[in-house]
């Protein structure tokens, strides 16, 4: 009986008193949302009816009494036409939205993901490349055609308010942001079943209670965005299934149509990529050799992914601008390598003694402190005060027992939980004596001594190379990234010290902080300073020079860096600067890397290496490197060994690259096409002039500024 609930209708049941006319219908789960008057009294109804009331109506007649106008006759035919307007216009979502689609953003959406008759596909272009402007078309052209009602969004969380606000600002769709204040207010009942569009964040969705009633409603369409952090691995044959997978596999059960983004499909493991298509289509690709001979074929159904370098606009133009990397070796002073020396000593010590125990957390505390050496002088002298101050701590509590830290998936964390991960690390100590304790603090109180007076000398080679960086730069925007925010304290003091007016972006700064920092580097000051927190959802192309301060040890994150200022609407080239200290060890590995993929890029005359360096290097883990080059000391000729890149399929990859080619012709047909039978807006403007004329309506012409 539900199916003869249509607007228009007029149904009966024990529910009213009276006849109800319908005025609107909305599905909500398996509930339908009605809305309309009672036929006698026209009171209002706006009432939510469960199957089971929905069993008890009867009618469902549409009364038909022939008795208006020609000219109301005229505009409800006009109506009914907009109404069915995707019919003529296939790209009606894109017309009528304020945008400015590419050919490869429309092949992706209608030529791919909108020709299956389910929805199940992952888009995993390059950064920079518009994902969100896709996903938007997809909701809009869904909504459309009657097949999405009901739209979840799931997202990091610091960028939950960008896809608010680029979805109402673009595409005129508003979303209820769910979080932990939103369900607190509606106790006693399922939140998700209060509206039909929703915008939550991994983080958030991924608990007990919220998954549990995430698993008991339908979703029209799930979009995941940076849909990688939802991965799985594998540990021998047995699955390994985070919290966030198990989020994944929730969706994917409730959803009839779900959208992957992400730039970074593989994160350099294709077994986890495979398991992040499984829930897209459960059991598609049983086994990683599928998807290679899917890309060998031709052949991604589930996912389309293209590389900054192949993308062109309507006249055949590449859409991105060339970008220039050049690595700035130096070496560290005497002072810096004996301090650099000394803790190495401290490090390996602090290995030998984790050995025999479960020290997995340990040794990622002592690989922490020699990244943030690699960081800067500052950065480490201030993790070593944190360490000196919990085994102080520990001394007059005589507590020996270390702090409970989960370092699984710390990679995936956002940053301001990173960090503070981190910091319970920098305080984990195996010791197991007073007399141990005692000698871990004098060995931090001469580490510190050192550190502060390579500091208090102005000794830093460091920050003098990136001086010279900045002499070369001259008046123009400058964009530094790092690692740890006290590295990023330390500069900016510096840069101001200078004279160069700083803005700056970190973890700690919520989503509101950091577009006014994005506006604040953009319309007055030259240099911005910027941890990893940047990576994701910033978009500075007005910029286009680049520092990293410290070059991170998972190779994708320096095309998301890259990423930021390599965008749609760059105007320049880019050019960026990688520091590395190459008398160290970590340096040499890192400076090794970099030179590696330098080659590449000039044998193969494409800078395309980074957009695939996590799939090149997959087998061979960096940090795993870094790890045994400090401890165990492997020399130079075993690094280049290992970084040495797979030639023999190095080809294959850069013409693969998971990637679909973009058909311009088609694209360029279809735009033609459509240009003829779009709907003219100024015809649009006229039918509703006369539908206010007829209906006495008033119309108010809108305002320019709007």
């Amino acid at each position: 009986m539900s199916s003869l609930i249509r607007n228009g209708t007029v149904i009966e049941g024990p529910l009213w008193p009276e006849p109800v006319e319908i005025k609107s219908v909305s599905r909500i789960g398996e509930n339908l949302r009605i809305i309309g008057a009672l036929i006698n009294s026209n009171e209002h109804i706006d009432q939510i009816l469960t199957p089971d009331e929905c069993r008890r109506i009867r009618g469902g007649e549409v009364k038909l009494d022939f008795s208006a106008s020609g000219e109301e006759f005229f505009l409800a035919l006009e109506s009914y036409r907009y109404r069915n307007a995707s019919i003529f216009d296939p790209f009606l979502a894109m017309n009528s939205s304020r945008i400015d689609p590419l050919p490869f953003q429309l092949d992706a959406v209608y030529l791919h993901a909108l020709k299956m008759p389910r929805l199940r596909y992952m888009i995993a272009d390059d950064p920079g490349a518009g994902k969100t402007i896709m996903a938007g078309i997809i909701i809009r052209e869904l909504k459309l055609r009657g097949v999405a009602t009901r739209i979840l969004i799931v997202s990091p969380g610091h960028l939950r308010e960008q896809w608010r606000r680029e979805m109402a600002e673009k595409f005129d769709e508003r979303f209820i942001m769910a979080d932990r204040g939103f369900f607190n207010s509606r106790r006693g009942e399922n939140p998700w079943l209060t509206g039909n569009q929703f915008i939550t964040s991994m983080d958030f969705a991924k608990q007990d209670d919220i998954l549990r009633s995430l698993g008991a409603v339908r979703w029209d369409l799930v979009i995941v965005d940076e849909a990688h952090k939802l991965s799985a691995t594998f540990s021998g044959k047995i699955k390994k299934r985070t919290e966030r997978y198990r989020l994944g596999e929730v969706l994917s059960g409730t959803s009839d149509n779900m959208l992957f983004l992400t730039a970074t499909p593989h994160s350099g493991n294709p077994e986890s990529f495979r398991l992040l298509l499984d829930l897209l289509e459960p059991g598609f690709f049983a086994n990683k050799g599928l998807i290679e001979e899917a890309r060998r074929k031709d052949e991604n159904p589930l996912f389309i992914r293209r590389t900054k370098e192949e993308l062109r606009d309507f006249q055949g133009n590449p859409i991105f601008r060339k970008r220039f990397t050049y690595t700035h070796s130096f070496r560290l002073s005497e002072k810096e390598i004996e301090l650099y020396n000394r803790l190495s000593e401290y490090i390996r010590k602090e290995y030998r003694r984790a050995e025999g125990s479960d020290g997995r957390i340990y040794i990622f505390a002592l690989m922490l402190l020699q990244r943030r050496m690699a960081s800067s002088i500052y950065a480490l002298r201030e993790s070593l005060i944190r360490r000196r101050i919990r085994c102080q701590e520990m001394i007059r509590s005589h507590d020996l027992e270390e702090p409970g830290i989960n370092i699984s998936g710390i990679e995936d964390e956002d940053e301001a939980t990173r960090w503070r991960e981190e910091e319970k690390l920098e305080g984990t100590i195996i010791v197991k004596s007073r007399y141990q304790l005692d000698e871990e603090v004098q060995t931090l109180t001469e580490l510190i001594k050192m550190a502060d007076d390579i500091l208090a000398a102005s000794e830093d080679t460091k920050l003098g190379e990136l001086r010279k960086i900045l002499d070369e730069v001259g008046d123009e925007k400058l964009l530094i990234f790092t690692e740890f925010k006290d590295t990023l304290d330390y500069l900016v003091d510096k840069l101001e010290e200078w004279g160069y007016t700083v803005s700056t972006i970190h973890g700690q700064m919520n989503m509101e902080e950091r577009i006014a920092a994005e506006k604040e580097f953009r319309e007055s000051t030259q240099i911005m300073v910027a941890t990893e927190a940047a990576g994701e959802g910033i978009n500075l192309q007005f910029c286009h020079l680049m520092v990293n301060y410290d070059i991170p040890w998972n190779p994708n994150r320096l095309e998301q860096r890259m990423g930021r200022i390599h965008r749609y609407k760059q105007s320049k080239d880019v050019y960026v600067y990688n520091l590395a200290a190459e008398n160290t060890r970590e340096g040499l590995v890192v400076t090794r890397l970099l030179e590696k993929l330098e080659r590449i890029r000039k044998d193969l005359g494409s800078d395309r290496v980074y957009d695939v360096v996590g799939e090149i290097y997959h087998e061979k883990d960096i940090q795993e490197i870094i790890r045994e080059a400090i401890s165990a000391g492997i020399s130079p000729d075993e690094i280049d060994r290992r970084l040495e890149p797979p030639w023999d399929i190095l080809d294959d990859v850069l013409k693969e690259q998971l990637a679909t080619p973009v058909n311009y012709a088609e694209i360029d047909r279809i735009s033609q096409r459509i240009r003829e039978r779009k709907l003219a807006p100024e015809y649009i403007e006229e039918f509703f002039r006369k539908a206010a004329q007829h209906y006495r309506w008033e119309l108010r012409e809108r305002s320019t500024g709007t």
